[in-house]
């Protein structure tokens, strides 16, 4: 279903959230390309690179900067075009909008106005990595960009123990060899997939161990855009004392903390406080 036209008497007009290709232009839909060229206004983040699929489109739709710094107030001026008719098309530079990318305020100030939200979907770079990612999506969770240190990073972390599952992460070239070394020493070395400029010329998919991914982009260099996935186990139930002790022994001697240790040993049932009492043990012996 297009978008309507100039027809249209003392209707109010819809809200398409439109995925764009993450880079192959031939990804964009037949639907999404009539639906480009139906309607009177585009949200976008960054114009320039709107324009371009505007064009591809023979679209004439006036653009609206729509991005993190100026969404709230961009969402009242896409409520009140659409209160006098013009359907408005949200798209983000990449992707699908809301999916760690700008949208999310105005798809919520449209509903809050009783306005019809419509998904038009399409790409998005979690989704296109894990179905070729080889590890088990039949429950997954999607992380965005992780915080880049402190208090907030560990308790992400702490979560990802507790429920297991594959979980997927967007992330800078500058950061992705921290994150994959960080996941090895968290996780026990778990296995990966980590898909670089998906969809592009140089688009390239690494499966393996944490460890051994982050070898490969070490010896290449990391560039490019990176859409990150790991398979984490199932918490357990419990360790035995004996076991906890040798395993807790065995984490700090490597150069974990005591901290990274808590969250190493999570996804195995243990809690933080147990951790902590073990380690003074040790420390004491």
């Amino acid at each position: 279903m297009a978008g309507r036209g100039k027809d249209k008497q003392g209707e109010p007009g819809r809200l398409y959230v439109l995925a764009t290709p993450l880079g192959n232009l031939g990804d964009l839909s037949p639907r999404a390309l009539e639906i480009l060229a139906s309607v009177k206004t585009v949200a976008c983040e960054d114009t320039r690179v709107s324009r371009r699929l505007l064009e591809i489109a023979g679209s004439s739709a006036g653009l609206l900067s729509c991005h993190d710094h100026n969404e709230r107030r961009a969402s009242a001026g896409i409520v009140a075009r659409l209160k006098r008719g013009d359907d408005v098309a949200l798209l983000s530079d990449a992707g699908t909008p809301c999916i760690s990318d700008p949208g999310y305020r105005v798809v919520c100030a449209v509903a809050d106005a009783g306005l019809e939200v419509i998904t038009v979907p399409g790409p998005s770079a979690v989704t296109a990595l894990l179905s070729v990612s080889g590890l088990p999506t039949d429950r997954f969770s999607f992380e965005g960009f992780l915080p880049s240190s402190g208090s907030s990073r560990r308790r992400v972390f702490e979560r990802l123990a507790d429920a297991g599952g594959t979980a997927g992460f967007y992330e800078s070239p500058r950061r992705v060899l921290a994150l994959l070394d960080e996941l090895a020493r968290l996780f026990d070395d778990p296995p990966v997939a980590v898909g670089r400029e998906l969809t592009k010329l140089y688009e390239q998919v690494l499966r393996g161990t944490a460890s051994e991914v982050a070898a490969r982009l070490r010896e290449q260099g990391p560039r490019g855009e990176f859409t990150v996935a790991v398979a984490l186990p199932p918490a357990e139930k419990g360790m035995a004392a004996g076991e906890l002790r040798a395993e807790l022994a065995r984490l700090l001697d490597a150069g974990l903390s005591r901290r990274d240790t808590a969250i190493a040993l999570k996804s195995r049932g243990v809690s933080r406080s147990e951790v902590y009492r073990v380690a003074d043990e040790l420390a004491d012996d």
